[in-house]
């Protein structure tokens, strides 16, 4: 086995969007804007139901304030966005990092909703949609390409099939938007 030197805690820089090749998630801001509206009408719903039953109180509309709140929270997607040898999921309760030029493993967890877990070797770890992956090609190349670095060096010891997987099924729906937008497939 290999012995990794003596761990230097290298951060990635910030997720600024001025910094050349940073690539954000595109269709997070219709997320978010889709979680606000939700939770707007949520609340909306519970004022208009108590105000017109008159018992709107303050307290009450606290409640429902903070319940319309814990729906935003749960309903917004965390934000990912990847540079040149790392990635960031920001969500509103907690920000992960990774050096994807540096990982040492890729598994799935969860049931229902799969997610892919990443972990470098600095111990960075990052949960991620596999959706928002497949959704954005810019951030999936970057994702990939360091991946594929990371195994070339020795780096990823456990999980390439996971990484395979996900690079099978997101190369077989380009592959399918290809033919449906070029007509190919009637």
């Amino acid at each position: 086995m290999r012995q990794r030197p003596a761990s230097r805690r290298i951060r990635p820089p910030d997720a600024d969007p001025a910094v050349p090749g940073t690539v954000h998630d595109s269709h997070w801001p219709g997320e978010f804007r889709a979680a606000c509206g939700c939770a707007v009408l949520f609340l909306g719903l519970l004022l208009t139901v108590d105000g017109g039953d008159g018992t709107l109180t303050a307290p009450r509309v606290a409640l429902w304030s903070g319940l319309a709140l814990l729906l935003f929270v749960i309903l917004l997607p965390a934000r990912v966005t990847a540079g040149h040898g790392w990635l960031e999921s920001r969500g509103p309760l907690r920000r992960q990092r990774v050096r994807t030029d540096l990982l040492v493993s890729a598994r799935w967890s969860g049931g229902v909703v799969r997610r892919l877990v990443i972990r470098d070797a600095d111990g960075g770890l990052a949960e991620l949609d596999p959706r928002v992956l497949a959704a954005n090609p810019a951030l999936w190349h970057l994702v990939d390409t360091a991946a594929r670095s990371s195994q070339a060096h020795g780096h990823l010891r456990y999980g390439e099939s996971a990484l395979s997987e996900l690079s099978r099924h997101i190369d077989g729906a380009t592959a399918r938007t290809i033919f449906r937008v070029s007509m190919f497939d009637e």
